[in-house]
């Protein structure tokens, strides 16, 4: 799939309504960064929501516990969402190979052709370059906009 070109509509479709647990990489306990605020919205919809951050690790980001990295998670995970820079993208699409996640989603900015690869030979699908908050709510996705925010 090329990632730099827009994604079916029932692509992402699929994988938000597939997806129920989420490992976000890079997530933040500073309500001003739009890492925060798109896992309370995801966390508010519905989604089982794994905060993955070294530096706050064993503490709670809205009450739900911080892990010091995928391999630190005690439960299945459908995606591995991340917010950290591209360079990055390679080294977690292997941890989330290696967990056995189902998605690795790359949020706006974050894109790597390398990382696409290893996630997809693993047969993960792969979505790069978007934000599932944004993406929830485009309207081909109908079932969660009756849903309070």
């Amino acid at each position: 799939m090329n990632h730099k070109e827009d994604y079916p509509s029932e692509y992402l479709a699929s994988i938000l309504s597939d997806t129920k647990t989420i490992a976000m990489v890079g997530a933040s306990p500073d309500a001003t960064k739009f890492s925060y605020g798109v896992l309370r919205v995801l966390h508010e919809q519905g989604y089982n929501m794994l905060p993955v951050n070294p530096k706050e690790a064993g503490n709670e980001i809205r009450g739900l516990k911080v892990y010091e990295s995928l391999a630190a998670i005690d439960q299945p995970v459908d995606m591995v969402q991340v917010f950290r820079a591209s360079a990055a993208l390679p080294g977690i699409a292997q941890e989330a190979v290696d967990i056995g996640a189902k998605v690795l989603w790359g949020q706006i900015g974050v894109y790597s052709d390398e990382a696409a690869k290893i996630a997809e030979d693993a047969g993960m699908r792969v979505v790069m370059d978007r934000c599932p908050k944004i993406e929830l709510f485009r309207p081909f996705w109908k079932p969660k906009l009756g849903q309070v925010i």
